[in-house]
């Protein structure tokens, strides 16, 4: 009795994770949506406020949220699935286009849209085995495919392609040590992946 109280345990305590990276993941959407058109060191007419990302480097001010964005799915669907992590891209999609400005709305839905699922086609065969190399290698398509969709979608240029990538993997990178923190916790605490 005692062992399965633990699992049960165990089990109430990944959905919880799960939730809280889901809103978490929600709300990276307006987030990006947001900053794109507020905050940045600069605010190009008819395009997006812009923030350095590495010097000489500029970038559209939501590739930060965008690449926690990508970092978090995957954490969604660590907790929750697959399945769950598909219907969170899909309600991301409806909800970027819902709140991105007028004139990005096809460009923040569809890059959101295609960008999270090569994310998931990536992380899902090697999450079980490495998920720190799984959270990097799927973030990385991601974010290329994120930025590339995006950028000429929005505004017909791939002029801050690089600018997106170089932004976007920095919030990668600085996710690492809590991704590996979290595996090696889930090991510790016997917790299994959804």
């Amino acid at each position: 009795m005692e062992g399965s109280g633990m699992t049960s345990d165990r089990e109430q305590q990944r959905r919880r994770e799960g939730v809280i990276f889901l809103v978490l993941f929600a709300l990276t959407i307006p987030a990006a949506n947001w900053l794109i058109g507020h905050v940045g060191t600069m605010c190009i007419a008819n395009g997006p406020c812009v923030v350095p990302v590495a010097p000489g480097l500029m970038a559209p001010s939501g590739v930060m949220m965008v690449g926690v964005a990508l970092v978090l799915r995957d954490l969604v669907q660590r907790r929750l699935g697959a399945v769950m992590s598909a219907l969170a891209i899909l309600c991301g999609t409806a909800l970027s286009a819902l709140l991105a400005p007028p004139s990005l709305v096809v460009a923040s839905g569809v890059a959101f849209l295609l960008s999270e699922f090569a994310d998931l086609a990536v992380y899902t065969p090697l999450a079980r085995r490495r998920l720190v190399l799984a959270v990097v290698a799927s973030s990385v398509v991601g974010l290329v495919v994120d930025s590339i969709v995006f950028l000429w979608l929005a505004f017909g240029s791939l002029d801050f392609l690089l600018g997106q990538v170089v932004g976007k993997g920095w919030m990668v990178l600085l996710s690492i040590p809590f991704v590996a923190w979290l595996r090696r916790r889930d090991e510790r605490l016997g917790m299994a992946p959804a």
